[in-house]
């Protein structure tokens, strides 16, 4: 099973895109570091205060690569640099 969640986030004290990108390395780095996921920034690459950010998973079964999707998001959501906005989209596959 291959799970898929895609996510927006705003960057509230991001004043560059330098700003941004230092932000997002570290938090998508320290997140591969913890989870078994593949993730990436995949929108808003040119906007300093937003970040479109996928996440993929493979388990053998679908409860598992929920579970594994939904640490990693709440994960994210612990960071306090950014806050999670819109709804969340998830694709199974």
């Amino acid at each position: 099973m291959i799970g898929f969640a895609e996510c927006e986030f705003r960057i509230y004290n991001a004043q560059s895109l330098k700003d941004k990108r230092s932000v997002v390395k570290r938090i998508l780095t320290r997140t591969k570091q913890k989870y078994n996921v593949s993730i990436a920034e995949v929108g808003h690459q040119d906007i300093w205060q937003r970040a479109g950010i996928a996440i993929v998973t493979v388990a053998s079964a679908r409860r598992r690569a929920e579970r594994e999707l939904e640490e990693t998001i709440d994960f994210l959501d612990s960071f306090p640099e950014w806050e999670r906005i819109g709804s969340t989209h998830y694709e199974w596959l």
